[in-house]
């Protein structure tokens, strides 16, 4: 089984769903029945950050890696990919819930001026 590609894949999905949780309350604005999906993504993306949790794509991530004979690496999906590169220091608890305020408050200010625009 392809499991190298499998992972660049996932590595894709994954990342395309952090933005789709951060962001994704701009797609509700020009299409707001897609706030059947968007909400719970938010609320589950602000909900890791705010546990401490690891998404669960970042284990399956790793152990296609793993499958494919490549190394995994250690901690989640924004450790290792985005925090890396914006705060070399490592992702700290602080950043962390700093992250989940970001999302939930991003995102309930686009709801609102949705919710405005509509009434």
């Amino acid at each position: 089984m392809p499991f190298g590609p499998l992972a660049d894949l996932l590595l894709v999905l994954h990342g395309a769903f952090v933005l789709f949780v951060l962001a994704g309350g701009l797609l509700v604005a020009r299409w707001p029945r897609v706030a059947w999906i968007h909400l719970p993504a938010a609320l589950w993306g602000a909900a890791i950050e705010f546990a401490g949790f690891t998404c669960p794509l970042t284990p399956l991530e790793q152990a296609w890696r793993h499958a494919a004979g490549s190394g995994g690496y250690e901690g989640g999906f924004l450790e290792h990919y985005i925090t890396a590169a914006l705060y070399p220091s490592g992702l700290t608890r602080t950043i962390q819930i700093g992250l989940g305020v970001l999302v939930l408050g991003v995102n309930a200010w686009v709801y609102w001026k949705v919710w405005h625009r509509r009434t």
